[in-house]
């Protein structure tokens, strides 16, 4: 039975980096769904995501995190479900049958393994200066797209041949690592599949860094 819920009475309040990943999931799944959201940008740099307010929203100072007219969320795969549970009307992005679900469950956690340590981790080197391996992020990240390509040379999309929640936990990052001085040239069934993403109604595009930050 697919409950419909209202839409949400006032905007979404999204606290967010805008260069982030992470928030990027949340905001495009918001944009998906036709959900109203805000977004804040903390600034990071000067500590506010470390106040005492802040951390009343997100006790681990991390961002994103959503009030959603009272009710705080954070840890971007957990809002993307709370998302499509609570304002999917009209498409089912998180799957009822056991085996589809299960598999959608892979790539969420696909998307907090391996794409943060490879992928996110390469451009968090390039982009903001962290203090990571860049060679075993980058040898994470080719190990991790050797095997999407072969599976999306098979399939459409991550889980099968429609769109779930667990494309939205892969596309921000994958995106983005041309940043992390990762070609996709190499991989056309990754860029394929990126482009049948971006084709969706209501689709938003990452936020790109500063070209005098790369």
């Amino acid at each position: 039975m697919n409950v419909k819920f209202p839409k949400a009475n006032a905007p979404i309040k999204l606290y967010r980096h805008p260069l982030s990943g992470h928030c990027h999931r949340v905001q495009l799944m918001m944009s998906l769904l036709d959900v109203p959201y805000e977004t804040i940008d903390l600034d990071m740099d000067n500590g506010a995501h470390k106040t005492p307010s802040y951390l009343k929203i997100s006790p681990f100072g991390q961002v994103p995190a959503i009030d959603d007219n009272g009710i705080t969320l954070t840890d971007s795969n957990a809002i993307i479900i709370y998302l499509e549970k609570k304002y999917n009307n009209d498409y089912e992005w998180y799957p009822q049958d056991p085996v589809q679900a299960a598999e959608v469950q892979r790539w969420l956690s696909v998307a907090a393994g391996e794409i943060a340590y490879g992928p996110n981790a390469a451009r968090l080197v390039k982009v903001f200066g962290a203090n990571i391996d860049y060679e075993i992020a980058q040898r994470k990240t080719y190990t991790l797209f050797s095997v999407l390509e072969r599976i999306l040379n098979t399939r459409n999309y991550l889980a099968g041949n429609t769109i779930t929640v667990a494309d939205v936990a892969g596309y921000s990052y994958i995106s983005l690592a041309p940043e992390g001085d990762i070609s996709l040239e190499s991989y056309p069934a990754i860029r394929g599949w990126l482009e049948r993403i971006e084709s969706q109604p209501r689709f938003i595009g990452t936020q790109r860094a500063p070209l005098s930050t790369i």
